[in-house]
């Protein structure tokens, strides 16, 4: 079965079939930087990465784009009761933001682009939808006509008048319609602000993931993603803007929305103050606990955070790094040395003297380790290929573990177990979840995680830019002979070949 994603526009699953063939082109927004990334930023940046990993898994090429917004209300009234400028203020979460998706192993991104760097690409947008007469500037803002395009609201399934009962709009008789949105906002006392044909001001939200998609993914691309709660009205505003811009459609093919994130089956929200920071978290659970734990509820789904959910994420990635270690370490044993003899229908094992399974019809013995290969990643394959079912996927590779641990308890083929490890390598690394193994880490689990301690404290000291206590860390482990690589998947370690010895 090809891959099949549920469009939202058409409200059905369908095969996935990029504009492009073998190129594929996604765009998901990204987070309003007012405040430090917290969990529930973390659904939708998963779910874009998992995909654009399974994606490339399959042989395609995918250009993958999420976009910061950097100026907005928030911001710009954060930054003033702090006192500071907005684009440092913005800078500071967008810092945050970034090494927690460097944490987590987020790395299918291409390009994070900032609202800031495309005012002019903005400008001429709106610009041009005024001149095509489905938006119309008016004492120095600038809104869309929502009437001058008949199927607005296809992508909610609802008509304007529905909507506009729905929706709670500020009234502005100014407006053509209530529904009518900003565009462009003219400039006021305090805020930041750009030239333009209608006086200085500032990007309405909706325009800027029209413009900045448009400009690097051209007028026809194949996903957008984001949470469902951008259905109505941001991502309805950006079909209504960019195929009135276009003149054409479809914007998007597929519309890929993940279900919200609820913390101990309450929404997140600021009043209930429940908002988990994801900095604090991995400095609590190790990031590969973290990804896994999200990926045990298939995206569309709305999905619970329980402290009892994640320490059982972190248990079951537990049970995946033991398993590497294991295979690691049969692989690297000598080859036991067996000579297995074929008998009819049956196999004499000819160290033991003992009948064996009946062979299948692939040549292997039934319920075998190649078997259990072959079968976990039919399964794996089918979970990934029916919308992205992870949990499902997660499901086959913990099918797998059982089978490789079954196997190491007996006699060992290390052909089976090396074509074992490749298929667990290979699905590990659709999920994200490439698990390495202990002891290239150099020890035992208390050298573990004391390691993971102390470079949980370097990261926390680069995320608040003590680069100085950041130095320290390191500086001091390598003294012992540890040494530590940045890389994109976050700090690796291990002991020098020639460390030094022990001071008494």
């Amino acid at each position: 079965m090809a891959l099949q994603l549920y469009n939202t526009l058409t409200r059905r699953k369908e095969p996935f079939e990029p504009a492009e063939p073998g190129r594929v082109r996604m765009y998901d927004c990204g987070p309003t930087v007012y405040s430090y990334t917290h969990i529930g930023h973390l659904r939708p940046a998963l779910v874009s990465d998992v995909l654009a990993r399974y994606l490339r898994s399959l042989g395609f090429e995918v250009l993958h784009i999420t976009n910061f917004t950097d100026v907005d209300d928030r911001i710009i009234n954060r930054a003033n009761e702090e006192g500071i400028d907005p684009e440092a203020f913005a800078n500071r979460y967008i810092d945050d933001y970034l090494d927690c998706m460097r944490r987590l192993g987020i790395t299918t991104v291409e390009r994070y682009v900032r609202v800031t760097d495309h005012i002019p690409d903005i400008v001429a947008m709106v610009g041009q939808l005024i001149a095509n007469g489905h938006a119309y500037p008016l004492d120095g803002d600038v809104y869309y006509d929502v009437t001058s395009k008949e199927d607005y609201g296809k992508l909610a399934g609802r008509s304007l008048d529905e909507m506009l009962a729905g929706a709670r709009v500020a009234v502005d008789e100014r407006k053509h319609h209530p529904m009518d949105f900003a565009l462009w906002k003219g400039a006021k006392p305090g805020e930041p602000s750009w030239p333009s044909p209608w006086g200085p001001g500032r990007p309405g939200w909706h325009i800027e993931c029209s413009a900045m998609s448009l400009r690097y993914l051209g007028d026809n691309f194949d996903i957008h993603a984001g949470g469902d709660d951008l259905i109505f009205p941001h991502h309805e505003n950006e079909i209504a803007q960019s195929e009135a811009f276009t003149g054409h459609a479809p914007f998007v093919r597929y519309w890929v929305h993940n279900g919200m994130l609820q913390i101990d089956q309450t929404k997140m929200s600021k009043s209930l103050n429940n908002f988990i920071r994801l900095h604090d978290l991995l400095h609590r659970f190790p990031a590969p606990a973290v990804r896994l734990f999200m990926l045990t509820t298939q995206y569309r789904k709305p999905m619970n955070y329980s402290e009892s959910a994640i320490a059982e994420a972190e248990r079951g990635w537990a049970r995946l790094r033991q398993a590497r270690e294991h295979l690691r370490l049969a692989l690297g044993a000598p080859a036991p040395q067996r000579a297995p003899v074929a008998v009819d229908e049956e196999r004499v094992d000819a160290d033991a003297g003992e009948i064996a399974p009946p062979t299948s019809h692939r040549g292997q013995p039934a319920g075998s380790l190649p078997e259990s290969v072959q079968a976990t990643q039919a399964a794996f394959a089918a979970a990934m290929d029916d919308d992205l079912n992870t949990a499902g996927a997660l499901g086959a590779i913990f099918d797998l573990v059982r089978a490789v641990n079954t196997a190491l308890a007996g006699p060992r083929d290390r052909v089976a177990l090396a074509e074992a490890e490749r298929a667990l390598d290979g699905m590990l690394e659709v999920l994200g979840l490439r698990a390495e193994p202990a002891a290239a880490a150099g020890g035992d689990h208390l050298v573990d995680g004391l390691m993971a301690l102390l470079l949980d404290l370097r990261e926390e000291a680069r995320s608040y830019r003590d680069w100085a206590a950041a130095d320290r860390i390191r500086e001091r482990l390598t003294a012992i002979g540890v040494t530590v690589e940045d890389t994109a998947a976050g700090p690796r370690w291990q002991v020098a070949q020639s460390a030094p010895a022990p001071r008494a």
